[in-house]
């Protein structure tokens, strides 16, 4: 009995210590967090009213966010009567132990400073980089996603997007379509232009300037090759190049102008 007094005494000094100590700190947190999150809000729509980029507004937010967090959270801690000075310390040689761990992780955030300073691509531009060919969804403080033209979701850090090559097809607002297709030896090829040409005049969604053109590129084995160049908009990419394909087949076929195919390797795989 006099052992679990004296229990219960020592739990009754210690709330009596670090009760008001705990509430304290739980109701700084509650408060904190919901000042956070209307400061988030607020700051999201000045930049959204003072037209802010996409990309550089949720790149600042999400900084903003976790610098705050972090804010908070030393705090709190402060408040349940911990030496912050300690604390730092602790905090600081831990950052170095996991800096040296995660060089990765902080040459992907650098990246990431890099990107909003220099500004390659925004959010919504189609671009290729690290071998990947995507719209950006977004640009996060470590890695960049992509939507590919295949409906994928690409992550790619940004370390690697930073230090390493990107085509922006977005900037320039134009994309050339590169498509080949081959006539036989004895088809006019004057003919044959002036019908590929005429399917890409036709297209509403191939650019008149710059000018569509088909073009000898190649005299092959088995064909005369016609380089059939139009140009769209990003957007209209796929559209373009599968529409291109159809119709000039169609066309080639209407007007009786053979495309050739390798006979011999037809007649070798059925042997």
């Amino acid at each position: 009995m006099e052992k679990a007094q004296e229990w219960l005494n020592y739990g009754i000094e210690l709330a009596k210590e670090y009760g008001p100590k705990l509430v304290t700190a739980i109701l700084i947190y509650l408060v904190g967090s919901w000042v956070i999150k209307k400061l988030i809000g607020t700051t999201k729509s000045v930049m959204t009213k003072s037209k802010y980029d996409e990309s550089l507004q949720k790149f600042l937010l999400n900084l903003l966010n976790w610098a705050l967090k972090v804010f908070l959270i030393v705090l709190v801690i402060s408040k349940l009567g911990v030496d912050v000075t300690t604390f730092a310390a602790i905090i600081a040689a831990a950052g170095l132990a996991v800096g040296l761990a995660l060089q990765g992780s902080l040459s992907n955030f650098a990246g990431g400073v890099l990107i909003m300073i220099f500004r390659p691509y925004k959010i919504g531009d189609v671009i290729e980089a690290q071998g990947v060919l995507g719209a950006v969804k977004e640009i996060e403080i470590f890695t960049t996603k992509l939507i590919t033209p295949q409906n994928k979701l690409a992550i790619v850090p940004n370390g690697a997007m930073a230090n390493g090559n990107i085509v922006n097809f977005t900037v320039e607002g134009k994309m050339r379509v590169d498509i080949t297709i081959g006539i036989g030896y004895g088809e006019n090829i004057k003919t044959a232009k002036d019908i590929l040409l005429g399917v890409l005049e036709a297209n509403p969604k191939v650019l008149k300037d710059p000018a569509p053109s088909v073009n000898v590129s190649n005299l092959g084995e088995s064909s005369v090759d016609l380089a059939v160049r139009p140009y769209s908009t990003p957007e209209d990419y796929w559209s373009v190049y599968f529409s291109t394909l159809e119709d000039c087949k169609l066309a080639l076929d209407k007007a009786g102008i053979e495309i050739p195919y390798p006979h011999a390797v037809e007649i070798q795989k059925e042997a």
